[in-house]
């Protein structure tokens, strides 16, 4: 396939929106979207996508697909269920999951699309919305190395860093053990930040000490100094729910490995509990609010 192939994309949200637009941007072909939202299409177009008006759609129209979905079950359904890609896609063509996914569910997607002859790559992000704005994503890749190759200028338009992890699923791997360790970050900070705060410490002297010796992270100058210690936490960001469905992925995949995570768990729990107390819907660190409640 050369750079005259059609693009689809489907899924424009959080992540799928800026995603999308920077491979528009980048000219590497015709671009056609699909989204259950009006609002997400018409802005695309307005960059010079054209709209689908279903799945079935974009899966005539395209040669590689990329998907950007909340989860499993809608991978799933968009996938293998009833007007699906499988129903309606054909020899050659390539489906790469950008969403964050069970690894059974990817290895399952594979071998269904590859009975038909198509492609499957997972090619889970990492990094904020903003990089995701910017470009400047780490996108980790689950495929043979020719599908690996042939993905790479399309991914290079939304990241900076593209790794290959190897066969179908190892790229949804890596994606769970990121955001099961950013998500244990997050609540061992939250801790932290309360502790030292009630101990007598500036929140904000004690973050900027914090960064510059080995407790220094990516959560503490992005989730603690953007978020916790201007306790800005938006609805439309990486919320609690979403955070809570993907520990419970990695979590499954520890189960699956035959190794226990009580950090995991742990941290599970405190999103649950966040999610019960109304938080849902808000940025996961959010759960802030909750250590600070616990006496």
């Amino acid at each position: 396939m050369g750079n005259v192939d059609t693009i689809g994309f489907i899924g424009l949200g959080v992540m799928g929106e800026p995603i999308c637009r920077n491979m528009t941007g980048a000219e590497l072909g015709p671009m056609v979207v699909f989204d259950l939202a009006p609002e997400p299409v018409a802005r695309l177009e307005a960059d010079g996508a054209r709209s689908a008006a279903s799945v079935t759609e974009v899966a005539k129209a395209a040669d590689i697909i990329f998907l950007s979905l909340p989860g499993g079950p809608e991978v799933e359904k968009i996938i293998l269920g009833p007007d699906g890609l499988l129903e309606n896609g054909r020899k050659g063509q390539i489906i790469v999951d950008m969403s964050t996914c069970p690894v059974a569910i990817a290895r399952k997607a594979a071998a269904a699309l590859q009975e038909k002859g198509m492609i499957f790559a997972d090619a889970p992000v990492a990094r904020t919305r903003q990089a995701a704005i910017d470009g400047t994503l780490s996108i980790m890749v689950g495929s043979d190395e020719e599908t690996f190759e042939t993905l790479r200028p399309y991914l290079a338009a939304a990241a900076t860093d593209i790794t290959h992890c190897g066969g179908v699923g190892t790229g949804q791997v890596l994606k769970l053990i990121n955001n099961m360790l950013l998500i244990q970050s997050v609540v061992a900070l939250g801790e932290a930040l309360t502790i030292g705060e009630r101990a007598g410490v500036d929140r904000a002297l004690l973050v900027d000490t914090l960064s510059k010796g080995s407790a220094d992270s990516f959560a503490l100058r992005n989730h603690v100094k953007k978020a916790m210690l201007p306790r800005e936490f938006p609805v439309g960001a990486f919320g609690t729910d979403y955070a809570t469905k993907d520990i419970t992925y990695a979590l499954e995949l520890a189960t699956d490995a035959g190794v226990k995570s009580p950090a995991g768990e742990l941290a599970k729990a405190m999103l649950e509990k966040t999610s019960a107390a109304g938080y849902g819907a808000e940025y996961f660190p959010v759960l802030l609010k909750l250590i600070e409640g616990e006496r």
